[in-house]
């Protein structure tokens, strides 16, 4: 077990760098929409954008020695917290790619409403109401488990929530406005960022 766990903490850099590849070419190489007319923008959402930024930045100064666990376990709490580590990164790009895809020529860095704006309720959205976020605070955890410390993790995950909460506000604001009741009772039955768990 020993062993394995070794080998396990040469390879987790490298597994978190190929996630966050991927994650990023999720948003690069999705066929891209045509150009489509913006009638409402919130870059007040970008505030949000900047501390979620700063989250991950948390948890990159905060890595941790190669030698040295999450918790400090021993061999199994290493092997265990690297499973841990895959299956939160494994979920954060499935749900991303579902996301992006279910959202197609809607998706912005910035909260806004686009001509002829839907209201997207499908796919992921049918778990939670900003999946892209969701899995962006999976990778964050996946990321910290896999490289950094416990105390960044605590850190970062409070920076990153405050600036994904703003970035929600920003969003839902411009949802109500569109959408009005509609999208009260979609708020009312799917939870905003965790599944089945209505209180975030």
């Amino acid at each position: 077990m020993q062993v394995f766990a070794t080998e396990l903490e040469v390879l987790e850099p490298y597994a978190v760098a190929c996630a966050w590849l991927l994650f990023a070419l999720i948003f690069f190489i999705r066929k891209k929409p045509p150009q489509t007319s913006e009638t409402i923008r919130d870059r007040r959402s970008l505030i949000g954008l900047l501390l979620q930024i700063v989250g991950y930045v948390i948890v990159r100064l905060g890595l941790r020695a190669p030698a040295v666990g999450f918790l400090n376990l021993g061999s199994i709490g290493d092997v265990g917290a690297a499973i841990i580590a895959i299956g939160f990164m494994t979920a954060s790009l499935y749900l991303t790619y579902g996301a992006v895809k279910t959202l197609g020529k809607q998706w912005s860095l910035a909260a806004r409403l686009v001509q002829e704006h839907q209201l997207v309720t499908e796919g992921p959205y049918r778990l939670v109401r900003h999946p892209i976020y969701t899995a962006m605070f999976g990778m964050l955890i996946g990321t910290a488990i896999a490289v950094s410390q416990w105390q960044a993790l605590i850190i970062s995950t409070a920076v990153f929530l405050i600036g994904t909460m703003l970035r929600i506000r920003a969003e839902e604001q411009l949802l109500l406005v569109a959408f009005g009741d509609t999208y009260r009772n979609y708020a009312r039955t799917v939870p905003v960022l965790i599944p089945w768990w209505h209180g975030v």
